[in-house]
């Protein structure tokens, strides 16, 4: 008896063979067929996609993004898009006014370079909101601004200490200044309304309609059960991915409490358990190692320089103990967890490392693809060690650009040799490194557009500032590579991220063939159709 022969749902045809994929067919949310043989499986229904020489690609993936987050900040004070402390004010009083039953003014957004020092004056919101409490985090998300009504609300005083794992900027005298940093805007958030189930659902559902609109088609949620201060979002995944409006695969990565130990662990597998559900995993668990660069918390293996240019001894923040972090990652990797870490200076990416290596040596070679994100700074000598651990490089490659931040707030603060290893792309991949990207949404973008133009280039779209240490930078291929089958290793969802019969019908439609033009114009290229298991989630049509 013969075997019917499959028609296609599916058929796209005439587009650009840059990825090796011009026609393909796709049949019950699969792949069905490559190349020109793929026209054999047209039938009468077939849907028919003329892509008129654009390019078709597997979806894109973020291996590294807080998608709840950034969908709740959609609804709130936005102050993205521009660096005017004129335009912050101006925006804050309006959505004040516009809310008037809402207790709390909260949203994100701000950047640091507005303010001298990158330290906000609560001065300036007092002027706009006086009876109510003002709490709005930076763009980078490891430092809020607060008005006075917040920090009496807090119990903030000249006498607060500083927690031990972060910082209350202070005026002459000791009173608080109107920013936190790092561990101190858990001070702040005790005291905040928390958020719904209803709006942590909505917000959700509407991050997932941003990202299918940019091509992406699954994703790692960098923080889904939260701690030390982070909320826990993990009730709008278990309730979308239930009753089946979230459509993307999702790993979510379970936060490593660093105020406990080992006996964490137990809740740890109850948790992988709970979220594996529909298109959801929870195998992941997040070990956040460090700050950032720009408020001098990111772990460095040499100190900050002051303003002056001086040296200090300031080495940046280890928020856990690297034999504590060699323990732990060995215990959830001998229970077949993923270790994602938060690494931006040399010396948390050093410790990452050392306990994977720890893991290695004591589990085996176990396929748990462990990753590293950020990686702002990486020591020459641990450039290597990515491949020999089989340790992926998450990279976030908007970051990789002169701007302000960079400009201003971290390259007169670090030494010239930690300043000319900033985003070490090329070098690890020269030196066999496994890539994957993500956005860190909301602290950046989520496009992944434009996060391959600046891979590419080093320089942000229309900007006039030079390239930014040029000799890091991928070629086109190598960075839709990183955010295609890199991402889709990482979220072990391997039958995705490539063009092959069988994979997963995870697809993206771009309105040109970016291979075509100038890399200078990668960032113009836009998303045109987004396909999800076979079925379109986003058309620009």
């Amino acid at each position: 008896m013969l075997t019917p022969v499959p028609t296609a749902d599916l058929l796209f045809t005439g587009g650009s063979d840059a990825w090796g994929a011009s026609t393909l067919a796709v049949h019950d949310g699969r792949i069905l067929a490559v190349g020109e043989e793929a026209r054999e499986f047209a039938g009468p229904r077939t849907e028919v996609v003329e892509l008129r020489g654009r390019l078709l690609l597997p979806g894109f993936q973020d291996a590294h993004v807080h998608a709840v987050m950034g969908g709740l900040e959609l609804g709130q004070c936005d102050l993205t898009g521009t660096t005017d402390v004129r335009v912050y004010l101006e925006r804050i009083g309006a959505y004040a006014e516009a809310n008037p039953d809402a207790a709390w003014i909260v949203g994100s957004g701000w950047s640091m370079e507005s303010f001298p020092g990158g330290t906000p004056a609560r001065g300036l919101l007092d002027d706009v909101v006086r009876d109510r409490p003002v709490c709005l985090t930076n763009r980078d998300h490891h430092g809020a601004w607060v008005n006075s009504r917040a920090l009496e609300l807090a119990g903030i005083t000249a006498d607060t200490l500083d927690p031990p794992d972060g910082r209350i900027d202070r005026e002459p005298g000791g009173a608080p200044a109107g920013g936190l940093q790092e561990g101190a805007m858990s001070l702040v958030a005790r005291v905040l309304p928390p958020a719904t189930p209803a709006d942590r659902l909505a917000g959700l559902l509407r991050a997932q309609r941003l990202l299918h609109s940019l091509g992406i088609t699954a994703w790692q949620d960098a923080l889904l059960c939260g701690t030390n201060g982070y909320p826990d979002i993990s009730d709008a995944y278990l309730t979308a991915a239930g009753d089946g409006s979230l459509v993307s695969a999702v790993v979510g990565a379970l936060w490593w409490d660093r105020e406990s130990g080992l006996e964490q662990i137990a809740g740890l597998v109850e948790k992988r358990e709970r979220f594996t559900i529909g298109p959801m995993r929870g195998g992941s668990v997040k070990f956040m190692l460090d700050g950032v660069v720009e408020n001098f918390t990111a772990a460095m293996t040499v100190p900050y320089r002051d303003a002056c240019g001086s040296p200090t001894d300031n080495h940046g923040l280890s928020f856990i103990d690297r034999e504590e972090l060699a323990r732990s990652v060995t215990a959830v990797d001998a229970l077949g967890f993923q270790a994602h870490f938060h690494a931006l200076g040399d010396r948390a990416v050093r410790d990452a490392l050392d306990a994977v290596a720890a893991a290695r040596d004591a589990n085996g070679r176990r396929d748990t693809r462990p990753h590293l994100a950020h990686l702002q700074v990486v020591h020459p000598d641990d450039i290597p060690r990515f491949r020999t651990l089989g340790a992926t490089a998450n990279i976030q490659a908007l970051w990789a650009a002169h701007e302000p931040q960079m400009d201003e707030l971290t390259l007169p603060f670090l030494e010239p040799g930690p300043a000319g290893r900033q985003y070490p792309f090329g070098d690890l991949l020269r030196a066999g490194a496994p890539l994957a990207a993500g956005s860190d949404w909301p602290v950046s973008s989520p496009d992944p557009l434009l996060g391959i133009h600046v891979a590419v280039n080093r320089a942000h779209l229309g900007g006039d500032r030079p390239a930014f240490l040029p000799e890091q930078a991928l070629g086109l291929r190598a960075a839709l590579g990183a955010y295609t089958a890199g991402s889709a290793r990482v979220n072990h969802l391997d039958d995705t991220g490539e063009l092959r019969p069988g994979f997963r019908a995870d697809l993206v439609v771009l309105d040109r063939d970016p291979f075509a033009g100038p890399p200078a114009e990668i960032g113009e290229t836009r998303v045109a159709l987004t396909v999800v298991n076979g079925e379109r989630v986003y058309s620009a049509d």
